[in-house]
């Protein structure tokens, strides 16, 4: 058997009745360490907006929805990240709406000094990989159009992962970042 029909027979076995098409992730909640350092980032540096807030907890999202991220310090407060080789959240990612919106949060990111862990072309999306002050990883993409995702002679997805030229990506940017900002190498591919 081929491995792409191996994948399909894997696939009915584990999901014999796949769940409702129109079914999203809401939004995810973050246990943080300091409540006001994580809003500098999540509102200062990346721009969602306060919703609401409450004892040891924030709020916050983007185009008035209730709330895309919640931030909690409830069982969290002063805390230090897990250790590398423990379970738990790899990355939330954050879909922007178009590319020109995705190369303004990268010239947010320059603008703060926020390194990237990485930065691809999946060939079905571009991102910008990652840390938000609590070192809860975070993916920044976009989706191209499906009619350009690459596919397989035999029409099955083909992700890829290729290295995202930043420079093109920023000629996208409403505002071009200042040339010193780039300078210090706080941004760079990877």
């Amino acid at each position: 058997m081929s491995s792409s029909g191996q994948m399909a027979k894997s696939r009915e076995t584990l999901t014999p009745r796949p769940i409702d098409r129109g079914v999203r992730i809401g939004h995810v909640h973050l246990k943080v360490a300091d409540l006001e350092r994580a809003l500098k980032f999540y509102c200062g540096v990346l721009g969602f907006e306060l919703t609401q807030r409450r004892p040891g907890a924030a709020f916050v999202s983007a185009g008035g929805y209730h709330h895309h991220i919640a931030l909690n310090t409830w069982e969290s407060l002063g805390g230090s990240p897990p250790p590398p080789g423990t379970t738990g959240l790899y990355h939330l990612a954050i879909l922007y709406p178009t590319r020109g919106a995705l190369a303004d949060a990268l010239c947010r990111l320059i603008a703060a000094g926020i390194a990237l862990d990485g930065a691809s072309d999946h060939g079905v999306s571009e991102a910008l990989y990652l840390r938000d002050p609590d070192q809860n990883g975070v993916e920044l993409y976009c989706d191209r159009p499906q009619q350009l995702w690459p596919r397989t002679p035999d029409g099955k997805l083909d992700m890829i992962t290729r290295r995202l030229d930043l420079d093109d990506l920023l000629r996208e940017a409403p505002a071009q970042p200042r040339a010193e900002d780039r300078a210090g190498g706080e941004v760079r591919d990877l």
